[in-house]
Protein backbone atom coordinates (compact mmCIF):
# COMPACT_ATOMS: atom_id res chain seq x y z
CA UNK A 1 0.00 0.00 0.00
CA UNK A 2 1.37 3.11 -1.14
CA UNK A 3 2.73 5.64 1.71
CA UNK A 4 0.24 7.98 3.29
CA UNK A 5 1.85 11.71 2.07
CA UNK A 6 3.14 14.10 4.49
CA UNK A 7 2.10 16.87 6.15
CA UNK A 8 3.18 19.10 3.39
CA UNK A 9 2.02 17.35 0.50
CA UNK A 10 -1.46 17.59 2.64
CA UNK A 11 -1.09 21.26 2.66
CA UNK A 12 -2.70 24.12 0.42
CA UNK A 13 0.22 25.79 0.26
CA UNK A 14 2.67 22.89 0.00
CA UNK A 15 0.71 22.12 -3.70
CA UNK A 16 1.04 25.27 -4.74
CA UNK A 17 4.50 25.93 -4.12
CA UNK A 18 5.39 22.39 -6.29
CA UNK A 19 3.35 23.27 -8.78
CA UNK A 20 5.64 26.83 -8.97
CA UNK A 21 8.68 24.76 -8.90
CA UNK A 22 7.53 22.14 -11.53
CA UNK A 23 6.81 24.94 -13.88
CA UNK A 24 9.73 26.94 -13.53
CA UNK A 25 11.18 23.39 -14.10
CA UNK A 26 9.51 23.27 -17.67
CA UNK A 27 10.27 26.43 -18.24
CA UNK A 28 14.19 25.97 -18.13
CA UNK A 29 13.53 22.69 -20.02
CA UNK A 30 12.36 24.40 -22.80
CA UNK A 31 14.85 27.64 -22.63
CA UNK A 32 17.17 24.50 -22.97
CA UNK A 33 15.57 22.58 -25.84
CA UNK A 34 14.96 25.85 -27.75
CA UNK A 35 18.10 28.28 -27.12
CA UNK A 36 19.88 26.45 -30.35
CA UNK A 37 17.42 27.92 -32.33
CA UNK A 38 17.81 31.43 -32.16
CA UNK A 39 21.82 30.45 -32.77
CA UNK A 40 21.45 28.35 -35.68
CA UNK A 41 23.06 31.01 -37.98
CA UNK A 42 25.53 31.72 -35.54
CA UNK A 43 26.90 28.22 -35.53
CA UNK A 44 26.15 27.64 -38.82
CA UNK A 45 28.65 30.17 -39.79
CA UNK A 46 31.22 28.98 -36.89
CA UNK A 47 30.81 24.98 -37.77
CA UNK A 48 30.44 25.68 -41.69
CA UNK A 49 26.79 23.93 -41.85
CA UNK A 50 23.73 24.15 -43.44
CA UNK A 51 20.15 24.63 -42.82
CA UNK A 52 19.45 20.60 -43.28
CA UNK A 53 22.74 19.85 -40.69
CA UNK A 54 20.80 22.58 -38.05
CA UNK A 55 17.60 20.51 -38.74
CA UNK A 56 19.55 17.75 -37.39
CA UNK A 57 20.83 19.11 -34.74
CA UNK A 58 17.51 20.23 -33.38
CA UNK A 59 16.19 16.78 -34.40
CA UNK A 60 19.04 15.16 -31.95
CA UNK A 61 17.08 17.00 -29.02
CA UNK A 62 13.63 15.55 -30.17
CA UNK A 63 14.82 11.87 -31.37
CA UNK A 64 16.43 11.04 -27.92
CA UNK A 65 13.67 12.71 -26.10
CA UNK A 66 10.97 10.36 -27.70
CA UNK A 67 13.17 6.97 -27.35
CA UNK A 68 13.76 7.99 -23.16
CA UNK A 69 10.65 9.45 -22.47
CA UNK A 70 8.68 6.03 -21.98
CA UNK A 71 11.18 3.99 -20.45
CA UNK A 72 12.18 6.70 -18.21
CA UNK A 73 7.95 7.16 -17.62
CA UNK A 74 7.78 3.72 -16.55
CA UNK A 75 11.19 4.33 -14.33
CA UNK A 76 9.05 7.37 -12.64
CA UNK A 77 6.01 4.99 -12.11
CA UNK A 78 7.70 2.11 -10.64
CA UNK A 79 10.69 4.00 -8.64
CA UNK A 80 10.85 7.43 -7.80
CA UNK A 81 9.40 10.80 -9.78
CA UNK A 82 11.52 12.93 -8.16
CA UNK A 83 14.61 11.24 -8.36
CA UNK A 84 14.11 10.97 -12.06
CA UNK A 85 12.70 14.71 -12.11
CA UNK A 86 16.39 15.81 -10.05
CA UNK A 87 18.72 13.65 -12.42
CA UNK A 88 16.85 15.01 -15.59
CA UNK A 89 17.35 18.13 -14.94
CA UNK A 90 20.73 18.15 -14.02
CA UNK A 91 21.47 15.79 -16.89
CA UNK A 92 19.97 18.05 -19.31
CA UNK A 93 22.22 21.30 -17.64
CA UNK A 94 25.44 19.59 -17.41
CA UNK A 95 25.38 19.05 -21.27
CA UNK A 96 24.16 22.04 -22.23
CA UNK A 97 26.91 23.37 -20.79
CA UNK A 98 29.04 21.28 -22.79
CA UNK A 99 27.43 22.21 -26.15
CA UNK A 100 29.75 25.68 -25.98
CA UNK A 101 32.99 23.39 -25.98
CA UNK A 102 32.42 21.59 -29.13
CA UNK A 103 34.42 21.77 -32.33
CA UNK A 104 32.12 20.39 -34.82
CA UNK A 105 28.95 19.04 -35.86
CA UNK A 106 28.94 15.26 -34.48
CA UNK A 107 30.04 16.43 -30.97
CA UNK A 108 27.32 19.07 -30.63
CA UNK A 109 24.63 16.43 -32.29
CA UNK A 110 25.90 13.90 -28.88
CA UNK A 111 25.38 17.15 -26.84
CA UNK A 112 21.87 18.01 -27.99
CA UNK A 113 20.80 14.15 -27.98
CA UNK A 114 21.91 13.98 -24.37
CA UNK A 115 19.64 17.38 -23.12
CA UNK A 116 17.28 15.60 -24.89
CA UNK A 117 17.52 12.53 -22.77
CA UNK A 118 17.47 14.66 -19.70
CA UNK A 119 14.36 16.33 -20.74
CA UNK A 120 12.34 13.80 -21.45
CA UNK A 121 13.52 12.33 -17.56
CA UNK A 122 11.72 15.33 -15.99
CA UNK A 123 8.95 15.52 -18.83
CA UNK A 124 6.59 12.58 -17.31
CA UNK A 125 7.80 12.25 -14.09
CA UNK A 126 6.98 16.49 -13.84
CA UNK A 127 3.56 16.10 -15.06
CA UNK A 128 2.50 13.12 -13.32
CA UNK A 129 3.41 15.12 -10.07
CA UNK A 130 1.21 18.14 -11.52
CA UNK A 131 -1.93 15.52 -11.94
CA UNK A 132 -1.39 13.76 -8.47
CA UNK A 133 -1.38 17.53 -7.04
CA UNK A 134 -4.28 18.35 -8.29
CA UNK A 135 -7.09 15.97 -9.00
CA UNK A 136 -10.25 16.43 -10.36
CA UNK A 137 -11.56 19.91 -11.25
CA UNK A 138 -8.81 22.00 -11.24
CA UNK A 139 -6.63 19.74 -13.19
CA UNK A 140 -6.48 21.57 -16.63
CA UNK A 141 -5.42 24.93 -14.99
CA UNK A 142 -2.57 23.19 -12.82
CA UNK A 143 -2.12 21.13 -16.28
CA UNK A 144 -2.23 24.94 -17.96
CA UNK A 145 -0.15 26.72 -15.83
CA UNK A 146 2.28 23.82 -16.08
CA UNK A 147 2.57 23.67 -19.70
CA UNK A 148 2.81 28.01 -19.86
CA UNK A 149 6.47 26.55 -19.46
CA UNK A 150 6.13 25.40 -23.55
CA UNK A 151 5.35 29.04 -24.16
CA UNK A 152 7.37 30.89 -22.02
CA UNK A 153 10.76 28.68 -21.89
CA UNK A 154 10.08 28.02 -25.63
CA UNK A 155 10.10 31.94 -26.31
CA UNK A 156 12.67 32.84 -23.10
CA UNK A 157 14.75 30.13 -25.38
CA UNK A 158 15.13 32.11 -28.26
CA UNK A 159 15.15 35.51 -26.24
CA UNK A 160 17.85 34.75 -24.57
CA UNK A 161 19.73 32.77 -27.34
CA UNK A 162 19.52 35.98 -29.38
CA UNK A 163 20.57 38.53 -27.37
CA UNK A 164 23.40 36.67 -25.45
CA UNK A 165 24.65 35.45 -29.45
CA UNK A 166 24.87 38.94 -30.01
CA UNK A 167 26.88 40.41 -27.18
CA UNK A 168 28.82 37.24 -25.94
CA UNK A 169 28.33 34.38 -29.03
CA UNK A 170 27.05 31.21 -29.34
CA UNK A 171 28.95 29.74 -26.94
CA UNK A 172 28.80 31.70 -23.48
CA UNK A 173 25.01 31.67 -24.43
CA UNK A 174 24.65 27.83 -23.84
CA UNK A 175 26.83 28.30 -20.56
CA UNK A 176 24.35 30.75 -19.17
CA UNK A 177 20.66 29.20 -20.05
CA UNK A 178 22.60 25.59 -18.37
CA UNK A 179 23.58 27.23 -15.11
CA UNK A 180 20.38 27.60 -13.64
CA UNK A 181 19.40 24.35 -13.82
CA UNK A 182 21.78 22.65 -11.31
CA UNK A 183 20.28 24.77 -8.62
CA UNK A 184 16.86 23.87 -9.93
CA UNK A 185 17.92 19.99 -9.57
CA UNK A 186 18.57 20.65 -5.95
CA UNK A 187 15.04 21.56 -4.99
CA UNK A 188 13.45 18.91 -7.25
CA UNK A 189 15.38 16.64 -5.21
CA UNK A 190 13.72 17.72 -2.18
CA UNK A 191 10.39 17.86 -4.17
CA UNK A 192 7.69 15.53 -1.67
CA UNK A 193 5.90 13.54 -3.75
CA UNK A 194 2.07 13.51 -2.61
CA UNK A 195 1.91 9.55 -3.14
CA UNK A 196 5.13 9.27 -0.96
CA UNK A 197 6.42 10.65 1.96
CA UNK A 198 10.14 10.24 2.30
CA UNK A 199 13.40 12.05 3.80
CA UNK A 200 15.54 14.02 1.27
CA UNK A 201 18.59 11.74 -0.46
CA UNK A 202 22.04 11.92 -0.70
CA UNK A 203 23.24 11.39 -4.26
CA UNK A 204 23.92 7.40 -3.75
CA UNK A 205 21.05 7.33 -1.64
CA UNK A 206 18.85 8.45 -5.16
CA UNK A 207 21.05 5.40 -6.74
CA UNK A 208 19.72 3.13 -4.36
CA UNK A 209 16.46 4.42 -4.35
CA UNK A 210 15.75 3.82 -8.23
CA UNK A 211 17.66 0.22 -7.21
CA UNK A 212 20.60 1.33 -9.83
CA UNK A 213 23.83 1.02 -8.99
CA UNK A 214 26.88 2.43 -11.59
CA UNK A 215 28.26 -0.69 -12.65
CA UNK A 216 24.64 -2.48 -12.90
CA UNK A 217 23.79 0.33 -14.51
CA UNK A 218 26.62 -0.20 -17.13
CA UNK A 219 25.44 -3.59 -17.89
CA UNK A 220 22.45 -3.38 -17.83
CA UNK A 221 22.46 -0.46 -20.20
CA UNK A 222 25.67 -1.70 -22.62
CA UNK A 223 23.28 -2.63 -25.58
CA UNK A 224 22.55 0.76 -26.11
CA UNK A 225 25.81 2.28 -25.11
CA UNK A 226 27.75 -0.25 -27.98
CA UNK A 227 24.88 0.37 -30.54
CA UNK A 228 25.41 4.67 -30.15
CA UNK A 229 29.38 3.85 -30.15
CA UNK A 230 29.20 1.57 -33.42
CA UNK A 231 26.24 4.33 -34.78
CA UNK A 232 28.75 6.97 -34.05
CA UNK A 233 31.44 5.30 -35.75
CA UNK A 234 29.49 4.14 -39.12
CA UNK A 235 28.25 7.69 -38.99
CA UNK A 236 32.09 8.95 -39.05
CA UNK A 237 32.74 6.91 -41.74
CA UNK A 238 29.68 7.66 -44.32
CA UNK A 239 30.25 11.38 -44.04
CA UNK A 240 34.22 10.78 -45.00
CA UNK A 241 32.69 8.65 -47.66
CA UNK A 242 30.00 10.96 -48.81
CA UNK A 243 30.83 14.53 -47.06
CA UNK A 244 28.55 17.17 -45.16
CA UNK A 245 26.08 16.92 -48.26
CA UNK A 246 24.66 13.58 -46.97
CA UNK A 247 21.92 12.89 -44.79
CA UNK A 248 23.06 9.33 -44.78
CA UNK A 249 25.45 9.67 -41.70
CA UNK A 250 22.83 11.41 -39.37
CA UNK A 251 19.89 8.48 -40.75
CA UNK A 252 22.71 5.51 -39.93
CA UNK A 253 23.20 7.48 -36.37
CA UNK A 254 19.52 7.65 -35.41
CA UNK A 255 18.79 4.07 -36.74
CA UNK A 256 21.89 2.10 -34.82
CA UNK A 257 20.96 4.50 -31.41
CA UNK A 258 16.93 3.38 -32.07
CA UNK A 259 17.81 -0.38 -32.82
CA UNK A 260 20.27 -0.22 -29.43
CA UNK A 261 17.59 0.84 -27.45
CA UNK A 262 15.28 -2.04 -28.91
CA UNK A 263 18.22 -4.70 -28.44
CA UNK A 264 18.40 -3.60 -24.84
CA UNK A 265 14.48 -4.19 -24.08
CA UNK A 266 15.01 -7.74 -25.15
CA UNK A 267 18.19 -7.60 -23.28
CA UNK A 268 16.66 -6.61 -19.96
CA UNK A 269 13.46 -9.43 -20.18
CA UNK A 270 16.08 -12.06 -20.95
CA UNK A 271 18.37 -11.40 -18.40
CA UNK A 272 15.45 -10.85 -15.97
CA UNK A 273 15.12 -14.48 -15.81
CA UNK A 274 18.17 -15.46 -15.36
CA UNK A 275 19.32 -12.55 -12.90
CA UNK A 276 16.72 -11.03 -11.10
CA UNK A 277 18.95 -8.39 -9.47
CA UNK A 278 20.00 -7.33 -12.62
CA UNK A 279 18.38 -3.82 -12.06
CA UNK A 280 17.18 -4.41 -8.50
CA UNK A 281 14.60 -6.81 -7.99
CA UNK A 282 11.50 -7.49 -9.90
CA UNK A 283 12.54 -3.87 -11.68
CA UNK A 284 13.05 -5.06 -15.36
CA UNK A 285 9.74 -7.50 -14.99
CA UNK A 286 7.93 -4.53 -13.61
CA UNK A 287 9.04 -2.39 -16.21
CA UNK A 288 8.16 -4.69 -19.45
CA UNK A 289 4.80 -4.99 -17.58
CA UNK A 290 4.54 -1.60 -16.77
CA UNK A 291 5.16 -0.95 -20.67
CA UNK A 292 2.94 -3.51 -21.85
CA UNK A 293 0.35 -1.92 -19.34
CA UNK A 294 0.81 1.07 -21.03
CA UNK A 295 0.91 0.27 -24.49
CA UNK A 296 -2.70 -1.88 -23.68
CA UNK A 297 -4.11 1.38 -22.38
CA UNK A 298 -3.14 3.45 -25.49
CA UNK A 299 -4.51 0.82 -27.95
CA UNK A 300 -7.96 0.19 -25.89
CA UNK A 301 -8.87 4.01 -25.23
CA UNK A 302 -10.30 5.17 -28.00
CA UNK A 303 -9.67 8.84 -26.59
CA UNK A 304 -6.08 8.35 -26.26
CA UNK A 305 -5.42 7.22 -30.26
CA UNK A 306 -7.06 10.44 -31.57
CA UNK A 307 -4.54 12.47 -28.61
CA UNK A 308 -1.88 10.06 -29.56
CA UNK A 309 -2.22 10.87 -33.40
CA UNK A 310 -3.31 14.24 -33.35
CA UNK A 311 -0.76 15.45 -30.42
CA UNK A 312 1.90 14.09 -33.56
CA UNK A 313 0.56 16.27 -35.74
CA UNK A 314 0.63 19.53 -33.26
CA UNK A 315 4.13 18.93 -32.45
CA UNK A 316 5.19 18.64 -35.71
CA UNK A 317 3.62 22.22 -36.64
CA UNK A 318 4.19 23.50 -33.23
CA UNK A 319 7.68 23.00 -32.55
CA UNK A 320 8.19 23.44 -35.61
CA UNK A 321 7.43 26.42 -35.93
CA UNK A 322 8.84 27.81 -33.01
CA UNK A 323 12.34 26.23 -34.65
CA UNK A 324 12.14 27.74 -38.13
CA UNK A 325 10.63 31.37 -36.71
CA UNK A 326 13.92 33.72 -36.01
CA UNK A 327 15.70 32.08 -39.78
CA UNK A 328 12.09 32.82 -41.60
CA UNK A 329 12.22 36.50 -39.86
CA UNK A 330 15.73 37.25 -40.06
CA UNK A 331 15.50 36.71 -43.92
CA UNK A 332 11.94 37.25 -45.26
CA UNK A 333 11.55 40.40 -42.68
CA UNK A 334 15.07 41.54 -42.72
CA UNK A 335 15.72 41.48 -39.59
CA UNK A 336 18.63 40.60 -37.29
CA UNK A 337 18.34 37.45 -34.96
CA UNK A 338 18.73 39.78 -31.88
CA UNK A 339 15.76 41.73 -33.30
CA UNK A 340 13.65 38.80 -34.59
CA UNK A 341 13.99 37.03 -31.37
CA UNK A 342 13.36 40.23 -29.37
CA UNK A 343 9.73 40.30 -31.49
CA UNK A 344 9.57 36.97 -30.25
CA UNK A 345 9.92 37.23 -27.08
CA UNK A 346 7.94 40.54 -26.39
CA UNK A 347 4.92 38.92 -28.06
CA UNK A 348 5.34 35.39 -27.48
CA UNK A 349 5.47 35.72 -24.01
CA UNK A 350 2.59 37.96 -23.25
CA UNK A 351 0.26 35.94 -25.99
CA UNK A 352 1.51 32.21 -25.21
CA UNK A 353 0.86 32.80 -21.26
CA UNK A 354 -2.30 34.37 -21.91
CA UNK A 355 -3.38 31.44 -24.28
CA UNK A 356 -1.80 28.62 -22.20
CA UNK A 357 -4.00 30.28 -19.09
CA UNK A 358 -6.91 30.76 -20.85
CA UNK A 359 -7.26 27.31 -22.58
CA UNK A 360 -6.83 25.84 -18.82
CA UNK A 361 -9.45 27.98 -17.59
CA UNK A 362 -12.32 27.56 -20.63
CA UNK A 363 -11.07 23.59 -20.41
CA UNK A 364 -11.95 23.78 -16.84
CA UNK A 365 -15.38 26.00 -17.04
CA UNK A 366 -16.99 23.80 -19.82
CA UNK A 367 -16.01 20.78 -18.10
CA UNK A 368 -18.92 22.03 -15.76
CA UNK A 369 -21.31 21.68 -18.79
CA UNK A 370 -19.79 18.63 -20.95
CA UNK A 371 -17.03 16.23 -20.77
CA UNK A 372 -15.73 16.94 -24.07
CA UNK A 373 -14.69 20.34 -23.01
CA UNK A 374 -11.18 19.83 -23.01
CA UNK A 375 -10.93 18.36 -26.29
CA UNK A 376 -13.24 20.86 -27.93
CA UNK A 377 -10.89 23.55 -26.28
CA UNK A 378 -7.93 21.98 -27.74
CA UNK A 379 -9.65 21.67 -31.51
CA UNK A 380 -11.24 24.77 -31.38
CA UNK A 381 -7.64 26.80 -30.71
CA UNK A 382 -5.88 25.20 -33.66
CA UNK A 383 -8.99 25.87 -35.91
CA UNK A 384 -9.13 29.56 -35.47
CA UNK A 385 -5.46 29.91 -34.74
CA UNK A 386 -4.18 28.09 -37.85
CA UNK A 387 -5.28 29.44 -40.47
CA UNK A 388 -4.23 32.67 -38.69
CA UNK A 389 -0.45 31.49 -39.18
CA UNK A 390 -0.83 30.70 -43.23
CA UNK A 391 -1.97 34.38 -43.41
CA UNK A 392 1.10 35.51 -40.75
CA UNK A 393 3.52 33.53 -43.01
CA UNK A 394 2.35 35.39 -46.36
CA UNK A 395 3.17 39.27 -44.69
CA UNK A 396 5.82 40.88 -45.15
CA UNK A 397 4.94 44.38 -43.51
CA UNK A 398 6.66 44.04 -40.34
CA UNK A 399 3.97 46.46 -38.60
CA UNK A 400 1.16 44.05 -39.79
CA UNK A 401 3.13 41.09 -39.27
CA UNK A 402 3.26 41.75 -35.15
CA UNK A 403 -0.54 41.98 -34.11
CA UNK A 404 -1.35 38.81 -36.55
CA UNK A 405 1.57 36.94 -34.89
CA UNK A 406 -0.18 37.91 -31.26
CA UNK A 407 -3.32 36.37 -32.45
CA UNK A 408 -2.29 33.45 -33.70
CA UNK A 409 0.24 32.65 -30.90
CA UNK A 410 -2.79 32.79 -28.57
CA UNK A 411 -5.07 30.78 -30.17
CA UNK A 412 -2.13 28.48 -31.17
CA UNK A 413 -1.36 28.27 -27.34
CA UNK A 414 -4.60 26.94 -25.80
CA UNK A 415 -4.30 23.50 -26.49
CA UNK A 416 -1.62 22.80 -23.56
CA UNK A 417 -3.15 22.58 -20.42
CA UNK A 418 -6.50 20.58 -21.74
CA UNK A 419 -4.51 18.33 -23.73
CA UNK A 420 -2.27 16.74 -21.03
CA UNK A 421 -5.50 16.97 -18.80
CA UNK A 422 -7.28 14.41 -21.16
CA UNK A 423 -4.49 11.96 -20.92
CA UNK A 424 -4.51 11.54 -17.09
CA UNK A 425 -8.44 12.17 -17.18
CA UNK A 426 -8.41 9.00 -19.40
CA UNK A 427 -5.78 6.75 -17.87
CA UNK A 428 -5.78 5.12 -14.45
CA UNK A 429 -3.20 7.03 -12.13
CA UNK A 430 -0.58 4.59 -11.50
CA UNK A 431 0.24 4.39 -14.71
CA UNK A 432 -0.07 8.24 -15.90
CA UNK A 433 3.62 8.65 -16.21
CA UNK A 434 3.89 5.72 -18.09
CA UNK A 435 1.05 6.75 -20.49
CA UNK A 436 3.13 10.35 -21.18
CA UNK A 437 5.52 8.70 -21.70
CA UNK A 438 4.47 6.80 -24.55
CA UNK A 439 2.97 10.16 -25.69
CA UNK A 440 5.63 11.60 -25.68
CA UNK A 441 7.71 9.20 -27.37
CA UNK A 442 4.85 8.88 -30.14
CA UNK A 443 4.22 12.69 -30.80
CA UNK A 444 8.17 13.59 -31.08
CA UNK A 445 9.03 10.69 -33.01
CA UNK A 446 6.22 11.13 -35.75
CA UNK A 447 6.35 15.00 -35.34
CA UNK A 448 8.83 17.78 -34.62
CA UNK A 449 11.66 15.15 -35.26
CA UNK A 450 10.72 15.01 -38.50
CA UNK A 451 9.66 18.57 -38.79
CA UNK A 452 12.87 20.09 -37.98
CA UNK A 453 15.31 18.53 -40.93
CA UNK A 454 12.16 17.97 -43.34
CA UNK A 455 11.56 21.57 -43.05
CA UNK A 456 15.20 22.00 -43.50
CA UNK A 457 15.98 20.04 -46.14
CA UNK A 458 12.98 21.83 -48.00
CA UNK A 459 14.44 25.90 -47.21
CA UNK A 460 17.80 24.50 -48.94
CA UNK A 461 15.82 23.69 -52.09
CA UNK A 462 12.84 25.92 -51.99
CA UNK A 463 13.29 28.57 -49.74
CA UNK A 464 12.26 29.17 -46.18
CA UNK A 465 9.92 31.49 -47.59
CA UNK A 466 7.84 28.09 -48.92
CA UNK A 467 8.81 25.51 -46.67
CA UNK A 468 7.06 26.91 -43.46
CA UNK A 469 3.94 26.48 -44.68
CA UNK A 470 3.78 22.93 -44.21
CA UNK A 471 3.69 23.46 -40.22
CA UNK A 472 0.25 25.74 -39.36
CA UNK A 473 -0.96 23.13 -42.42
CA UNK A 474 -0.18 20.47 -39.88
CA UNK A 475 -1.60 22.24 -36.68
CA UNK A 476 -5.04 22.51 -37.94
CA UNK A 477 -5.09 18.62 -39.03
CA UNK A 478 -3.85 18.14 -35.62
CA UNK A 479 -6.94 19.70 -34.54
CA UNK A 480 -9.34 18.07 -36.42
CA UNK A 481 -7.98 15.00 -35.43
CA UNK A 482 -8.26 15.60 -32.10
CA UNK A 483 -11.88 17.09 -32.12
CA UNK A 484 -12.53 13.25 -32.66
CA UNK A 485 -12.26 12.20 -29.30
CA UNK A 486 -14.96 14.58 -28.30
CA UNK A 487 -17.33 11.08 -29.18
CA UNK A 488 -15.15 9.08 -26.84
CA UNK A 489 -13.83 10.77 -24.24
CA UNK A 490 -16.91 10.54 -21.41
CA UNK A 491 -16.84 6.99 -21.71
CA UNK A 492 -13.24 6.38 -21.53
CA UNK A 493 -12.77 9.08 -18.45
CA UNK A 494 -15.82 6.70 -17.02
CA UNK A 495 -13.78 3.33 -17.35
CA UNK A 496 -10.40 5.29 -16.13
CA UNK A 497 -12.30 6.12 -13.05
CA UNK A 498 -13.63 2.38 -12.32
CA UNK A 499 -10.17 0.85 -13.21
CA UNK A 500 -8.34 3.19 -10.60
CA UNK A 501 -11.36 2.31 -8.31
CA UNK A 502 -10.82 -1.63 -8.21
CA UNK A 503 -7.13 -0.71 -8.20
CA UNK A 504 -7.54 0.98 -4.86
CA UNK A 505 -10.03 -1.67 -2.96
CA UNK A 506 -7.26 -4.74 -4.31
CA UNK A 507 -4.53 -2.44 -2.45
CA UNK A 508 -6.15 -1.69 0.59
CA UNK A 509 -7.78 -5.45 1.42
CA UNK A 510 -4.08 -6.05 0.45
CA UNK A 511 -4.54 -8.80 -3.22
Amino acid sequence: MPASPGPRARSLSYPLYALGLLTAINILSFVNRNVIFALFEAIERDLGLRDADAGWLAAAYVLMFSLAALPLGVLSDLRSRRAVLAWGVAGWSTFTILGALVQGFWQLFFCRAAVGIGGAAAAAAAAALVADFFPGPRRALAMGIYMSGIALGGVLGLVLGGELQAVYGWRLAFVAVGLPGLLIALLAARLVDPTKSRPSLTVRQYLRELELGVSALVRACFPVMLATVVGAIVAFFLDRRYGAASDRDVAAFSLTAGLGLALNIWYWVRQSRRQPGLLGAGVVESAVEEMVRGGRAVLRTPTLVYVFLGGALISFGMNGLVGWAPTFMSRELGLSVAMATRTLGRWGLLMGIAGTLVGGSLADWLRRYTPMARVLTVATGFLIGGPLALWLLTIRDFDLFQPVFCAAFFFLSWYSGPIAAVIFDVVPARIGATVVGAYLLFIHLAGDSIAFPLVGALSDRFGIDRAVFLLPIAGILGGLVVLGAARTVAGDMDRALSTTAEWEARVLSGR
